[in-house]
């Protein structure tokens, strides 16, 4: 392979006398190995981004900055309008609190009648409570708005009994309520181990049944209603006998509330 050679400086023609160099104190460049190039561009020529010709080429690499830029300030922004919402719902709730001190309402069943039990047929049976329920407010500026689409449910262990609802209504400021409500059930099929057991409960005077109350709410603090919320109400009761002159024996309700 023939190697490239670099010339060097001419020769001197006749009559012509070569003039020495003056001495510089830089080094001199070395010289470059045989089979290279050295090329030389401009630094006016040097582009720092691609020339027009082949910006294509690159478009997708300058415009993923500018989304990532765009998703950072997106959750920056969605992070402090969350954090200023929850702080605002903070000190709404503390200024209400502080100001109408609000309490928890109270509720207990005050008498059941019961209709339709006979313990002595193994026919499906079709149970009847006629249920008074007293509903307490106590707060001096908060009033109670009982929705639509409430449910009481009574049962005996795990068996659902009856079924039935609450009437809409306001209840005022410090005010005692008693509503009654009519729960019915049909074709309720008790085994013989369930009939003996509800006859002994009777005959010692003691029969016991959960009562389940779940009712939409609106509460109004002044001029202001909220959104609705639901009340839960869970009562152990225990009545001496299954007709419709029992009475109420105990009475234990757990009060608690689904505010979403």
């Amino acid at each position: 392979m023939t190697e490239r050679v670099h010339p060097g400086d001419s020769p001197p023609t006749s009559g012509e006398h070569s003039v020495p160099k003056p001495a510089t104190s830089s080094p001199e460049k070395p010289a470059p190995q045989p089979g290279t190039y050295v090329i030389q561009i401009p630094k006016d020529q040097i582009y720092r981004v691609p020339p027009p010709e082949n910006a294509h080429r690159y478009a997708h690499l300058s415009k993923r900055k500018p989304r990532r830029s765009t998703s950072r300030s997106c959750c920056c922004c969605l992070l402090t309008t969350i954090l200023a919402l929850l702080l605002a719902a903070a000190i709404a709730a503390a200024v209400i609190y502080f100001v109408f001190k609000p309490e928890s309402p109270n509720y207990s069943v005050e008498s059941v009648a019961i209709k339709g039990f006979n313990l002595t047929s193994p026919s499906p049976l079709s149970p009847e409570f006629d249920v008074t329920v007293r509903a307490h407010n106590p707060n001096d500026k908060i009033g109670i708005f009982y929705e639509k689409g409430s449910s009481v449910k009574v049962y005996y262990g795990d068996i659902n009994l009856c079924n039935g609802a609450l009437p809409a209504f306001f209840q005022p400021t410090n005010n005692v309520t008693l509503f009654k409500t009519a729960l019915k059930g049909s074709e309720i099929e008790l085994n013989n181990a369930v009939l003996r057991t509800l006859s002994d409960q009777q005959n010692k005077g003691a029969v016991p049944f959960s009562l389940k109350l779940r009712a939409p709410v609106k509460i109004k603090v002044g001029s202001i209603k909220t959104w609705k919320i639901t009340v839960k109400v869970t009562c152990k009761i225990t009545v001496d006998k299954l007709t419709a002159a029992s009475k109420v024996v105990s009475n234990d309700c757990d009060y608690g509330v689904d505010l979403w």
